[in-house]
């Protein structure tokens, strides 16, 4: 991920030869490959077993998510890993406290507001591992004007997302379940003091990771035709 207004880094002594996919057969190819079936196949978990899941395959997970392309090679990414009862319970209650009162905030009935957040709260419970995915800005290039700054900052929340998709392929090619959850991004400062994150970590994403219990149906996907412009 080529970021505005920097140096490129460049490689020197080799040059990547390019094979560009032009024929039907080399496209065939590709819908055959296994990284494209992997692709395919990944779907949002919801329901996962409550067995642990093997150090090896957490570790597995987490270099996947290292090799994500990043703004500068900055790699701002940064991962909390909620594994005891106790903690996900934790994080569950405080996070599903601010959630309810939003809702409620915005005229919600109570006993609406009360099935969401139960539900919200099962799926925390539920997984054997949650990952909060944490943007560190302290690795961002720094610039004299907001604007620039902003769009820096822009440019790591892509980063983080460009390593939560590594991740979720990558557990689902460990025949995996998980599920993207943005609530973080409503309540930041509940997760950051629930979990005691180092300071500057921002949470953007919360992971949760198992065993599956369920195979999602294949939803529904626009054709590319009617997402694209041509000049």
């Amino acid at each position: 991920m080529n970021a505005g207004g920097s140096s490129p880094q460049r490689h020197r002594g080799h040059r990547a030869t390019l094979l560009p996919f032009t024929s039907v057969s080399s496209v065939s190819l590709w819908w055959d490959s296994p990284v494209a079936s992997v692709i395919r196949r990944r779907r949002t978990v919801r329901r996962l077993r409550p067995e642990p899941l093997p150090d090896e395959k957490i570790d597995a997970l987490l270099e996947a998510a290292g090799w994500a392309p990043s703004a500068h090679n900055s790699q701002p990414w940064r991962f909390a890993l909620v594994r005891s009862a106790d903690a996900r319970r934790a994080l569950a209650e405080a996070m599903g406290a601010r959630f309810q009162a939003d809702l409620l905030a915005d005229g919600l009935p109570a006993p609406d507001a009360a099935r969401r957040v139960a539900a919200s709260r099962q799926r925390l419970l539920g997984a054997p591992l949650l990952i909060v995915a944490c943007l560190a800005p302290a690795d961002l290039h720094v610039y004299p004007d907001a604007a620039r700054q902003q769009a820096e900052w822009t440019l790591g929340v892509q980063s983080v997302a460009a390593a939560i998709q590594n991740l979720l392929l990558a557990a689902d090619a460990l025949g995996l379940g998980a599920g993207w959850m943005c609530a973080p991004l409503f309540c930041p400062d509940v997760v950051r003091q629930c979990l005691s994150l180092p300071a500057g970590w921002e949470p953007q994403a919360l992971l949760v990771v198992g065993w599956p219990a369920e195979t999602p149906a294949v939803p529904p996907r626009r054709p590319p035709a009617g997402l694209i412009v041509e000049r």
